[in-house]
């Protein structure tokens, strides 16, 4: 009766998303002095989302696809951001609005999963 609930695979998929994201600005951040360093960051939820919906495919584990799996399914790309004299291309700013943004993300994620939660409880006449 309660399987294929995807509310709650969307839920999990948004904040391990957030989590992986929270990691590569963390690393990002880290690097902010090392010199030749190139920013990174993982495509966005809602690409992968979407991707997923025209394709129909979905990686299963690392290296599957071509490799699509990376991270949990997150692929990490090299930002285009403009580069300091020392060849590093951190913005600490830009990479801390990354972090409140990623945030916000984890907190929808856990405030969906929850929310569902909630209706289910009530659905089977519990609170």
């Amino acid at each position: 009766m309660f399987q294929g609930l995807n509310v709650f695979n969307v839920a999990h998929a948004m904040a391990t998303h957030a989590g992986h994201r929270q990691a590569v600005v963390s690393q990002n951040i880290a690097n902010a002095d090392t010199p030749g360093y190139k920013a990174q960051d993982i495509t966005a939820f809602a690409d992968v989302v979407q991707g997923d919906r025209t394709s129909g495919m979905r990686a299963s584990r690392a290296g599957h696809l071509d490799g699509a799996a990376g991270a949990g399914g997150w692929q990490s790309f090299t930002t285009d951001a403009q580069t300091d004299p020392n060849g590093n291309s951190v913005s600490v700013e830009l990479e801390i609005l990354k972090g409140v943004e990623t945030k916000r993300q984890h907190d929808r994620a856990i405030a969906i999963y929850k929310s569902s939660l909630n209706i289910l409880r009530t659905s089977l006449g519990r609170t």
